[in-house]
């Protein structure tokens, strides 16, 4: 019997990457770089300290780690602030209050940054609902590592076997498979070049789980 489902967040409790996108765009014309879709695909489901690092290493970026980032999210929270068209994915609110309802543990597992999670939440007015947000940002290595996914389980007070996993990212799913947690791949249609092949289960639409199916899966 599922206890606890373990979300990510950026495409699937929010559609952030189109804003995401067209601050990326913004710095990186201003870093005088070109990163092609094919590679900014590669940084989905990577907190934003190791897309940093990505790009001083893939291109001559003049500003140290810690500058870059700082750039980073002030075009992205630029972007978010003034954004009038941000909602989150369809269904996934009435999921969640139908989960928490129903008293199934909820945690959040984000490569974002704490700032980034703590925005969405208040503007969507989350914090109510969830028992522990996670933030990519407190771990050395991103998803596919499994790291922030362990973490998770370690804080749902259950065992892995009695905990799911929604993603939409390739790293992500590679992250809960590597975890050892059964994982829900979410295919929006709306995220950039990500393969959800390798979940237990796919969805298009959160109309497709509830809390009776969610809780009954093996």
């Amino acid at each position: 019997m599922i206890k606890c489902v373990i979300f990510d967040m950026d495409g699937v409790v929010v559609n952030t990457e189109p804003i995401g996108y067209r601050a990326n765009q913004q710095l990186y014309k201003s870093l005088n770089i070109e990163v092609s879709d094919d590679v900014y695909g590669t940084f989905i489901g990577n907190s934003d300290k190791m897309i940093v690092q990505k790009l001083k290493d893939l291109y001559p970026i003049q500003l140290t780690h810690d500058e870059l980032l700082d750039e980073k999210y002030k075009y992205y929270f630029n972007a978010f602030d003034n954004a009038d068209d941000l909602a989150m994915l369809p269904g996934v609110k009435d999921l969640i209050v139908d989960l928490h309802t129903n008293g199934m543990r909820l945690i959040l597992a984000s490569s974002a940054s704490k700032r980034k999670i703590e925005k969405v939440f208040t503007r969507f007015g989350l914090h109510q609902y969830f028992d522990h947000t996670i933030s990519g940002e407190d771990f050395e290595e991103s998803k596919p590592n499994p790291a922030i996914f362990l973490e998770a389980v370690s804080k749902s007070g259950v065992t892995k076997d009695e905990c799911i996993i929604i993603e939409d990212s390739t790293n992500g799913i590679k992250a809960a498979n590597a975890a050892g947690v059964y994982c829900i791949g979410y295919n929006s249609g709306h995220t950039m070049g990500q393969d959800t092949s390798l979940a237990d289960k796919v969805i298009t639409d959160f109309s497709q789980v509830s809390y009776e199916i969610i809780r009954d899966i093996k």
